[in-house]
């Protein structure tokens, strides 16, 4: 029995490893190179476009929880992500170059893949895993409409700019992660009142690229803002966001800063980092002056500026299983952020629960829903709601799992409560998959 996948990025390469080793021929369709994205620079597999890191390992932490339980259930890309890991603190940061060829290599030499370089544009009538993600094509992105019977919703997201390391003044850019947690593997650049507002009033009064047409209007995603648009909420919103300089202490000065730029390494070489928190959409002459306002990084050389691109996502709600299969047809499925899971990690999630759920279809299995408990189960039960009026795309966290009850001079211990959460989680789908 072969099994079409749609869209070999995160998602989809997970979902193809999973059908592969459990003995299912995959037919995996990637546009790329023929048809270009706009955000993607390259031709590989499981591309990182956007940041580099997969966020938090801490169990204590929603996206540190939904790590492990990839692995509990047999995740292929967290493996290799953390075979292709660099240096970032508590979080889960990778080689993105490294990791997105070792996908490709694995799935060009599987026997069980075929990986096939060319835009799909119909949706096969045959079992498929519509994986194509948030740059699917419009030719696609027609046929889908079509099939849903629904109108789309749009969202923008945005990448940061990436600098040579061996341009940034170490005179002044000190090494640190926040409060000292595990190696000082951040690049901290530090300002005081008078350069902040320097910088603040270079972005709030930077032009912008201009949007098209079919663009205006749409949203952006919450924890992916332009850092432009973070700073018209407010002077201080990027102190006590991105740009915020608690627990960074340069020891050479022992200063307190007014404000702190980070920058996370980009590449296993270490000559490449990119700069947390600063997604924009600022033409690129732009972003030059503002990143060389910045101490640290005055002759900085920019080897990426920061784009913004138009993300699409289906109405989950209404037209998805928890199991990711679509209600209308038993042998379709959905997953990747066209699903409206946000974030690397609950990408790579979505394609790993679709590719187990396709093989348990194809043998008449049942399908695994996983509990809420679980934070990969509370994320499809969130995005599958059919009394979800109002859908957003979402990534793991708390909010979206049933509380623990702790006692009542515990119950601000957010790290109590993660703990006790996650040990609940892991427990769960340990039961559920009788291990």
């Amino acid at each position: 029995m072969e099994v079409n996948i749609i869209g070999a990025g995160l998602a989809g390469s997970e979902a193809a490893l999973q059908l592969a080793k459990r003995g299912f021929k995959v037919n995996l369709y990637e546009m790329r190179p023929h048809t270009k994205t706009g955000a993607h620079t390259t031709e590989d597999c499981a591309e990182f476009v956007c940041s580099n890191s997969l966020g938090s390992y801490d169990l204590t932490n929603g996206s540190g929880l939904l790590k492990h339980e990839m692995e509990i259930l047999g995740g292929e890309l967290i493996k290799i992500a953390k075979e292709c890991a660099v240096p970032a603190g508590n979080a889960l940061a990778i080689d993105r170059h490294k990791f997105s060829q070792t996908v490709t290599n694995k799935i060009e030499q599987n026997p069980n893949i075929n990986l096939i370089r060319e835009e799909i544009t119909v949706i096969p009538n045959t079992p498929t895993i519509i994986a194509s993600g948030p740059l699917t094509s419009d030719k696609f992105a027609q046929s889908i409409k079509e099939f849903t019977n629904s109108e789309y919703l749009h969202f923008f997201d945005a990448i940061a700019p990436i600098v040579e390391c061996d341009s940034i003044n170490f005179d002044i850019a000190f090494w640190a992660s926040r409060y000292d947690k595990g190696e000082a593997s951040y690049i901290n650049c530090p300002m005081n009142k008078e350069q902040y507002e320097k910088f603040y009033n270079i972005l709030i009064n930077a032009p912008r690229i201009e949007q098209h047409d079919f663009e205006k209007g749409a949203k952006f995603f919450e924890s992916c803002l332009p850092i432009e648009v973070l700073a018209s909420r407010g002077e201080d919103t990027l102190r006590f966001g991105p740009m915020k300089p608690v627990g960074l202490i340069d020891k050479r000065t022992n200063e307190k800063n007014y404000a702190v730029v980070q920058l996370r390494q980009d590449n296993s070489a270490k000559t490449l980092y990119n700069l947390v928190g600063f997604q924009t959409n600022l033409k690129w002459g732009s972003q030059k002056e503002l990143l060389q306002s910045i101490p640290g990084l005055e002759n900085c050389n920019i080897v990426r500026y920061g784009v913004m691109h138009r993300n699409t996502f289906i109405n989950s709600p209404k037209l998805l299983h928890p199991t990711l299969q679509t209600r209308k047809r038993q042998d379709l499925f959905f997953a990747g952020q066209i699903t409206g899971t946000e974030g690397y990690t609950e990408s790579i999630a979505s394609g790993l629960l679709a590719g187990i759920n396709m093989a348990k279809f194809l043998n008449n299995e049942q399908l695994l829903e996983l509990p809420n408990e679980t934070m990969l189960g509370a994320l499809t039960h969130y995005i599958t709601n059919p009394e979800n009026d109002s859908f957003q795309p979402i990534n793991s966290n708390w909010g979206i799992v049933p509380p623990v009850e702790l006692p009542k001079k515990e119950r601000k211990n957010k790290k109590l409560k993660g703990q006790l959460m996650s040990e609940r989680a892991i427990e769960t789908l340990k039961q559920t998959l009788c291990l």
